[in-house]
């Protein structure tokens, strides 16, 4: 090879610190998947454990055992937990899509005054996070006598401003044309909402639908917060209710948590891509 085909053969070829790169970023993605994996595989080896290997590393228990999954759900009210979380978590995820949906409409259809305003006094609050204002919102429950009470576990979990500025964001998109044709054919705002906003806005409704559903199922603070009942208890609290001021039941609360997460899993799996974008929207627009 002559000396100019090989000036032209070390040109082409990109240098050694670029061809690094790809293999750099798969071995951060193989520790941060590791990372991601570890503690779900310990939490479930846990699950399957004795006490006596409790704290041991092997991942595969020496003599598997039901035991922690049967004094959960036979020595603890788990499925009336389950069931007040479910309750909670569907209703609200319910009741704030159909208000969202609205609001998000009107702020970005309709023309009215203080529109932009209203939509500013929303956006900001993306900026107070719950802890901020529990104890006003727990005076302002209380003065309503929603204290251990399913309106007390849902009315406040209800507003979400991510879900009216996402909700927003799309209908701006959507053609006026569209509108303008309903609005010759006699159609009001609102049979424009319910026959064409939202059929044209089901796929980020069940976006949200999913995003706000696990939200609720891992809400902690709020159900903390507001109830004492031991029948309103959600199973978050539950699980934490197995950790003492001294003690903590380790094996009993790794089961009580697999058996938490075991929907949240599911919901992903099946509905991941619809997860995806909604997370994709939310930062591009």
């Amino acid at each position: 090879m002559t000396d100019a085909a090989l000036s032209r053969t070390s040109a082409a070829e990109p240098p050694s610190l670029y061809r690094a790169v790809p293999a750099v970023l798969g071995l951060a993605k193989l520790v941060l998947a590791l990372a991601t994996v570890a503690p779900l595989l310990f939490m479930l080896s846990v699950t399957f454990k004795n006490q006596n290997e409790m704290f041991t590393m092997n991942l595969i228990p020496e003599k598997p055992t039901l035991a922690n999954l049967t004094y959960v759900f036979t020595q603890v009210n788990f499925l009336r937990y389950l069931w007040n979380t479910f309750f909670v978590a569907t209703t609200v995820t319910v009741v704030a899509l159909f208000f969202h949906s609205m609001a998000g409409y009107a702020l970005a259809r309709l023309r009215f005054p203080g529109r932009d305003a209203i939509f500013l006094a929303m956006f900001s609050t993306f900026l107070v996070s719950l802890p901020v204002i529990i104890v006003p919102l727990f005076i302002l429950v209380k003065a309503l006598g929603l204290l251990n009470s399913y309106a007390g576990l849902i009315i406040p979990s209800i507003f979400n401003a991510f879900g009216i500025f996402l909700l927003r964001q799309f209908y701006l998109n959507v053609p006026r044309e569209i509108e303008e044709a309903a609005v010759i054919d006699g159609a009001g705002y609102w049979r424009i909402y319910w026959s064409i906003i939202l059929p044209l806005s089901r796929p980020m409704l069940a976006a949200l639908a999913i995003l706000f559903f696990l939200a609720n199922w891992n809400a902690f603070l709020w159900p903390l917060t507001i109830t004492s009942d031991e029948n309103l208890r959600v199973v978050q609290v539950a699980v934490a209710s197995f950790q003492g001021q001294y003690t903590a039941s380790w094996n009993y609360i790794m089961a009580a948590s697999t058996v938490v997460a075991l929907p949240t899993v599911i919901v992903f799996i099946i509905f991941q891509r619809q997860i995806m974008e909604s997370i994709k929207t939310s930062g591009l627009k």
